[in-house]
């Protein structure tokens, strides 16, 4: 590939306010995009029953390690590929796609054995409700075993990214996550030739959304994508390019796998009240993501630009793309903030809410809600840690936050016998995690961005 198609990568020259922009928003609208099909999936769901909704719940955990296997890796290729095109060193480019396309079938793998012989296991330690167990076993089975699908969009998805173009990208998920939609209710509630399959549809409606939003990036990445060519030499694994991969790859997946710990441990705190409990903390987690999603399009946006920069030696472009996504980010959580403090009645009634169910959700959006603003600080600098190559202060600071204070907090405030006072648990944690989060930060800049004015 010629030289001057890396020296013009917009990502060097571009005016930072524009490149944040222009990069995030695509990755933002796409981010809702799933978001809204995450919280339609619910709706139709909750249709079926409470326990059906309680069946997603409690599968949330492994649902969201194998995303984060999914996204950890994609990380990883997202940082080498924007250092690698940053440093105009094209065979290092090709040679991160192709192994991590070779490092995603690996990992969809061990997860399509985890669908065939440990989902039945999972739900009967979590639940003795027949049709809770029975759902969930049905949902996340085809999820796991069909994993490949959202394996391969990640993948597409990041490589899009990396090289600047978002709008592809936000086309690839958008496809999936639209696809998704429409057929949620076909498949849940049946249609014309389509049998009625309850919570099983919903799994295969979202692995055939999956399926298709992957073979759609593939082919953009392949006529649209210049920077990065596939081959069968790039898909052999070299250690030289597996372990960057893998150094930033594996925190994120790490956090994502603290992320479930906690989610597994909270539900069965919350069990110990009763299943409506269990189902208001699923609930939750689909509406924050319409915040939440935004804030982490903004950060892929960032991990992306800070990436080139530190490659290009550009030190003033990496501080301005910090300020301006914590700002951006910041805007967005106390959008959120306002949302579930105002009306936390409309968002719940989407989910056909019994009295208790409704009266149990306000309180909980209400009360975790104020930890928003502190997370979008503490997202928005920790996208230097991911971009720099210091992704293990990521793990410490998501390892203290989730298993070190939020787990042991919600625990201690259920003895209290008041399901209400576990929510505080959310706040208490965030407050930790923006201690240590500075504390890295700092860390960072004198070791990694200051010695580059230096230079």
């Amino acid at each position: 590939m010629p030289t001057n198609t890396l020296q013009e990568n917009k990502m060097g020259v571009m005016p930072i306010g524009k490149l944040l922009v222009n990069m995030a928003l695509p990755i933002i609208l796409s981010m809702l995009v799933q978001a809204l099909y995450n919280v339609v999936d619910s709706i139709y769901v909750s249709q079926i029953s409470e326990s059906a909704v309680a069946a997603l719940s409690l599968a949330f955990p492994v649902q969201n390690l194998l995303i984060g296997f999914a996204v950890g890796i994609g990380v990883g290729v997202n940082s080498l590929l924007s250092k690698s095109l940053g440093m105009r060193d094209q065979e290092a480019a090709n040679r991160t796609a192709g192994n991590g396309m070779v490092l995603m079938m690996i990992a969809s793998f061990g997860f399509m054995l985890f669908g065939i012989f440990g989902v039945r296991p999972f739900f009967q330690v979590q639940s003795n409700v027949a049709e809770t167990v029975e759902g969930g076993i049905d949902y996340l089975s085809i999820c796991c075993i069909f994993s490949m699908g959202v394996f391969m969009q990640v993948l597409s998805e990041r490589l899009l990214q990396s090289t600047g173009r978002a709008m592809l990208s936000m086309v690839t998920q958008g496809v999936g996550a639209i696809l998704n939609i429409i057929l949620d209710p076909l498949f849940i509630h049946g249609w014309w030739i389509i049998p009625k399959m309850g919570v099983a549809g919903a799994a295969i409606a979202t692995v055939i959304g999956q399926w298709c939003a992957a073979f759609l990036g593939l082919y953009l990445n392949e006529k649209h994508n210049p920077d990065v060519r596939f081959g069968r030499a790039y898909a052999k694994l070299e250690w030289r390019t597996v372990k960057p991969i893998l150094t930033v790859g594996i925190p994120s997946v790490v956090m994502n796998g603290i992320g479930s710990i906690m989610t597994f441990g909270m539900n069965q705190i919350l069990q110990g009240f009763n299943e409506t409990a269990t189902s208001v903390f699923g609930i939750y987690f689909k509406l924050q993501s319409f915040f939440f999603m935004p804030l982490f399009g903004i950060n892929n946006a960032t991990i992306s630009i800070i990436a080139f920069n530190y490659g290009a030696r550009k030190p003033q472009r990496i501080v301005k793309t910090l300020k301006l996504a914590s700002c951006a980010a910041l805007s967005v959580m106390i959008i959120g903030l306002l949302a579930f403090q105002f009306i936390p009645d409309v968002l719940l009634g989407m989910f056909n809410p019994t009295d208790d169910f409704l009266v149990m959700g306000r309180a909980a959006l209400r009360t975790i809600s104020w930890s928003f603003p502190i997370a979008a600080v503490c997202i928005s600098l920790g996208a230097s840690f991911q971009a720099l190559g210091n992704g293990i202060y990521s793990t410490i600071i998501s390892l203290g936050r989730q298993l070190v204070v939020l787990l042991p907090a919600a625990y201690l405030l259920s003895l209290t016998g008041n399901v209400n006072r576990v929510w505080w648990s959310f706040p208490i944690a965030e407050l930790a995690s923006a201690l240590l989060t500075l504390f890295f930060f700092l860390r960072i800049y004198r070791q990694k961005i200051d010695p580059l004015y230096r230079q």
